[in-house]
């Protein structure tokens, strides 16, 4: 664990360095409009926390959303429910993986997909003979239930043949109790994503099977998306916009900096260790945001849950009813490189 000072930064420089963000100085970003807008409705902002860092955008944004008028930033709640404390409002706003959200859209939870925030992140590691998905039939695998991990594990397995619901044992467990039970070989599979996944590469432990970065067509999509919470969104339409701009700078960070993005991390205490934090964000294509449509991501996903029976909401319905693109069509046009 590094506290204090790495490599001659603090989290506090760190920080203070980042804000210059703000003004586009620190990345190369410049905003033309957003000095004449109003300052946000609340200065109270509540993302939810996850168990994942690839979600780093959202953490190391601390300054901006300070740049951004937000004095009382706050990272909240069960890190394993995240996509609940947005149904809830317990959390107004955080990037999180699509595919539990969406299930959540079906359920009729008052949330609003507003961008896409990174490609890629979730990996699925077995020990031989296991090679390829269809090897999975008839084995196990150890994965949190509900879980954004537990989603994707789901869809993935229909979309090569395999029915989720009696193919493959899935073994209910905790990230780090999946990990030491596959470490252990008492589950054939495990699927996670940063700083997890990293570390099992690193320790040689099982092989890569699906790797949602690279992978087709899983690659071909957003794997986290930006989202608020409903009642959040329509009453503070300039809050939302002005922590969604912080989020977006973060990734750009995360993508031009990994190295001082992963020194937040462990520093915010967000992670421990640098070098798995540091691996995460060069792993993670962040900074993809204006390449890739949203909209496609909340249809394909919404397609391979409805064929594993998770949703009955056609993927019109979500888009119409869960998705709101305002905002980004906005910062797109003012967030140059």
């Amino acid at each position: 664990m590094i506290n204090g000072r790495v490599d001659g930064w603090t989290r506090r420089e760190f920080l203070s360095a980042t804000a210059v963000a703000g003004s586009g100085v620190f990345l190369g970003l410049r905003s033309e409009s957003a000095a004449g807008e109003a300052p946000p409705e609340t200065t109270k902002l509540r993302l939810a926390r996850t168990i994942s860092i690839c979600q780093a955008p959202q953490y190391v944004a601390e300054a901006l959303f300070e740049a951004e008028g937000f004095t009382d930033v706050q990272y909240v709640g069960d890190p394993t429910i995240p996509d609940k404390l947005l149904a809830s409002g317990d959390a107004q706003m955080g990037m999180l993986f699509a595919g539990p959200l969406l299930i959540r859209l079906d359920e009729g939870a008052p949330i609003v997909i507003l961008a896409g925030g990174h490609i890629g992140c979730l990996e699925l590691f077995a020990h031989d003979p296991v090679r390829s998905m269809k090897d999975l039939k008839g084995r196990s695998a150890a994965v949190s239930l509900g879980s954004a991990a537990h989603v994707f594990l789901a869809m993935v397995m229909a979309y090569v043949g395999l029915d989720p619901r009696k193919d493959v044992t899935i073994v209910g467990s905790s990230p780090v109790d999946g990990m030491r039970m596959f470490e252990e070989r008492k589950v054939d599979a495990y699927i996670g994503s940063p700083p997890r996944t990293q570390e099992l590469r690193a320790r040689k432990i099982g092989r890569l099977v699906i790797n949602s970065t690279v992978d087709r067509p899983w690659s071909q999509y957003f794997c986290c998306v930006v989202v608020g919470h409903r009642e959040f969104v329509q009453k503070h339409p300039v809050a939302t916009k002005r922590a969604m701009r912080a989020i977006l700078k973060g990734a750009e960070i995360c993508a031009l900096e990994p190295d001082r993005a992963a020194r937040a991390l462990v520093n915010g205490r967000f992670t421990q260790q640098y070098d798995y934090a540091l691996q995460a964000m060069k792993d993670v294509p962040y900074g993809k945001w204006r390449d890739y449509d949203p909209e496609d991501t909340v249809r394909f996903y919404s397609l391979r849950l409805h064929e594993v029976g998770m949703i009955k909401s056609t993927p019109q319905k979500i888009i119409s009813q869960g998705t709101d693109w305002r905002f980004l069509r906005e910062l797109k046009k003012e967030l140059k490189t």
